[in-house]
């Protein structure tokens, strides 16, 4: 099983190799792969039992290899269960974390008619001294208007790992119902 990101500062990559950790632990084996560097193709999608994806926003949009990847997809005739996550500093607030709180995964989901056997939202990690001066900036007025920290040598952790390993569960859940034929 594949695990594909789409990550700009690595951490859509942490949360992808976090969950990969988590099914190994269940005797699922899933290797994350990176959508920037390795895009399926829709035959690869349509072979799998299910499709994991694990997203990121950058300026209120899901990165374009991520949106590629949503098409490829959902112009699969039967496309397997799909298990969606989208990863951004919204989803830090108390009910912008879930699917239907989450504006970014709500649009993707509804925009592309997607229909997901298991979609969450998750904080990223902010770490401004790791940015350029362009993304520095304009994150900071981001954190502004969004009573974020604004503070340039502002690194936090916001990811809750604990929801990550729970998301985990829930795709070993989704496989081993698959394996026993009680998968979508």
């Amino acid at each position: 099983m594949q695990i594909f990101y789409a990550s700009r500062d690595g951490q859509s990559r942490k949360i992808a190799t976090h969950v990969a950790g988590r099914l190994a632990a269940r005797g699922i084996p899933a290797t994350p792969t990176d959508l920037a560097t390795s895009q399926p193709s829709a035959a690869d999608l349509a072979a799998q039992p299910l499709v994991v994806a694990i997203m990121s926003i950058r300026y209120g949009k899901h990165l374009a290899e991520g949106l590629q990847f949503v098409e490829t997809f959902k112009g699969l005739d039967a496309p397997p269960p799909l298990v969606l996550a989208s990863v951004n500093l919204t989803a830090r607030k108390p009910g912008k974390d879930t699917a239907e709180g989450n504006a970014y995964l709500r649009k993707l989901i509804t925009k592309n008619g997607l229909e997901p056997a298991l979609a969450a939202a998750f904080a990223g990690r902010l770490d401004y001294p790791r940015y350029g001066f362009f993304d520095r900036h304009i994150i900071r007025f981001i954190m502004l208007i969004t009573g974020g920290p604004t503070d340039p040598t502002t690194v936090v952790e916001y990811t809750p790992w604990d929801r990550v390993d729970a998301f985990a569960n829930d795709i070993a859940a989704l496989v081993e119902a698959g394996r026993n034929g009680h998968g979508g």
